[in-house]
Parts: C-alpha cells; structure tokens; sequence
C-alpha cells in the first residue's frame, strides 16, 4: 500500500468520529483516544487505525469517494 497516496485528513476525522462515539457511548476511556488522534503524526495515525480496523485502502486519494 502506498502510504503517500493516504487522504490523512479524512482518516483523522474518521477516527475522531469513531472514538468521540465510543466516549459518548458509554467509553470514557475512548476520549484519551481521541485526544491522541487529535495530535497524531501522519505515522501514528496510520497504527491508530490499523489497530482499530480501519480499512486504509478506503483512504487512499484515488479510491476514496468522501
């Protein structure tokens, strides 16, 4: 997979979605997550992601229809 072609900026938002409802429902734990993706490095979100099963070749520029 060819990290360079990632759209970052989706996936940050995707993974903000994903762990700002985990925290609200019911996860407080979630909002470290959240404060942790709100930082991240392009690095670190991609390891974010991967561990949380986020498909990247949804992310990828010429794939992605968001």
């Amino acid at each position: 997979m060819d990290l360079e072609n990632i759209d970052y900026e989706i996936l940050r938002r995707d993974l903000i979605d994903y762990f700002g409802t985990a925290m609200f429902s019911g996860l407080p734990m979630a909002i470290m997550d959240l404060s942790r993706v709100e930082n991240a490095s392009y690095k670190e979100l991609i390891e974010i992601a991967l561990n949380n099963n986020f498909d990247l070749t949804d992310y990828q520029n010429h794939n992605h229809l968001r």
